[in-house]
């Protein structure tokens, strides 16, 4: 059924309605692995009444409705994508360029004829359609993982102070040697917990594109990378060799432990077993260098920016690596915050090598702006 006064051009467009999605939804499944398993009203989604829009497009008198009417559509498309199914921002923007290579090609194989403007207001259309999906698509998603960890920590807390309440007794009352070191364990354990719980929290921060808070105080840098690296042999079974001259700064002391932990916990994680992890805190030019390398497999290229991303963790490894995939952002917010930046480096032959190099005096720089 056509509608009053449209033209010729959508029309016809309208009529190959059902072929186009049907071929779309064929290729989705065959070429978008998080499209596969989807139900086919989950799927289609707005698809056909985007599609309809689209052909009125093609309608002079219809062009300017129907261009709000498709912002309005892809909004839809992209809030319902992040809550129903498995897709990144990439597959999304995939799946829209799908559609408009199908649309095309059975419009050209059907023989109907489209004029330079159509051709351009309808891939215009799909180009802004693209964008406004991609947004909704980050926001629902933002606002949805924001819920999860607000419920996640707060449901956490209490059996947490619980677990290291009763591993503190059950040291203190532990009868012999090995009774005494499984409580050592379990409040180990516990404090792992209770730090992926804080580096969640730091998440939060970071989505809403809020500034890490500092507390800036003069103190000597090599200390407390010494502090740290002590920590780590005291907790496990690695060798960190730390090489270092005293640099005193003005840096925030807190940030930048957790920002070593996490580098150093990286490199000990991501390690050949058997392997020393090297740490070294230098004095150059004004600004204090901190490095930490370990041998091991080395991060893809094309994966050298995405460790650094929110929720992303890309390196490769044998056994499986747990985490939430925001210790290396928040280490590179720490070094932002202070004026400074984070260089990685890493080769099969040479290992990885993260560089943490802020001023001396971060003062000047506390309100400099980071990345989101």
């Amino acid at each position: 059924m056509t509608e009053a006064g449209l033209s010729s051009s959508s029309e016809a467009m309208l009529a190959v309605r059902e072929q186009v999605i049907s071929v779309w939804a064929q290729l989705a499944r065959q070429t978008l692995c998080k499209a596969g398993d989807l139900p086919d009203p989950i799927l289609l989604n707005t698809l056909p009444l985007f599609y309809e829009r689209l052909a009125r497009l093609l309608t002079p008198e219809f062009y300017r409705a129907s261009g709000v009417d498709v912002a309005v559509i892809a909004q839809e498309h992209g809030g319902e994508r992040a809550r129903l199914s498995g897709y990144d921002t990439t597959t999304l923007i995939r799946e829209y360029q799908l559609f408009r290579q199908t649309l095309f090609r059975v419009l050209h194989q059907g023989g109907i004829v489209l004029t330079h403007e159509q051709r351009e207001a309808i891939a215009t259309s799909i180009d802004s359609a693209i964008r406004e999906s991609v947004t909704a698509f980050a926001l629902i998603q933002s606002a949805l993982r924001e819920q999860f960890i607000a419920a996640l920590t707060h449901d956490l807390r209490t059996p947490l102070s619980t677990i290291a309440m009763a591993a503190q007794v059950l040291g203190n009352r532990a009868p012999d040697d090995d009774i005494r070191k499984l409580a050592e364990r379990i409040s180990a354990n516990a404090q792992r917990i209770e730090a992926m719980t804080r580096d969640l929290l730091d998440c939060m921060v970071f989505e809403g594109g809020e500034r890490l808070p500092l507390h800036i105080e003069e103190f000597d840098l090599s200390l407390l990378a010494y502090e740290v690296a002590q920590q780590a042999m005291d907790h496990g079974s690695a060798q960190v060799l730390v090489e270092f001259e005293p640099v005193v700064g003005h840096w925030c002391r807190a940030s930048l432990q957790r920002a070593l932990e996490n580098l150093l916990g990286n490199a000990i994680k991501y390690s050949t077993p058997g392997t020393p992890i090297r740490l070294q805190v230098l004095n150059r030019d004004e600004r204090v260098h901190v490095e930490v390398h370990n041998e091991g497999e080395p991060i893809p290229p094309e994966h050298m920016e995405s460790i650094f991303q929110v929720y992303r963790r890309a390196r490769h490894g044998p056994g499986s690596k747990d985490g939430w995939g925001v210790g290396l952002p928040y280490a590179r917010r720490v070094a932002e915050s202070h004026g400074g930046s984070i260089i990685v480096t890493s080769t099969a032959e040479q290992g990885t090598t993260f560089l943490l190099a802020i001023p001396l005096d971060a003062r000047p720089f506390s309100n400099a702006p980071v990345s989101g």
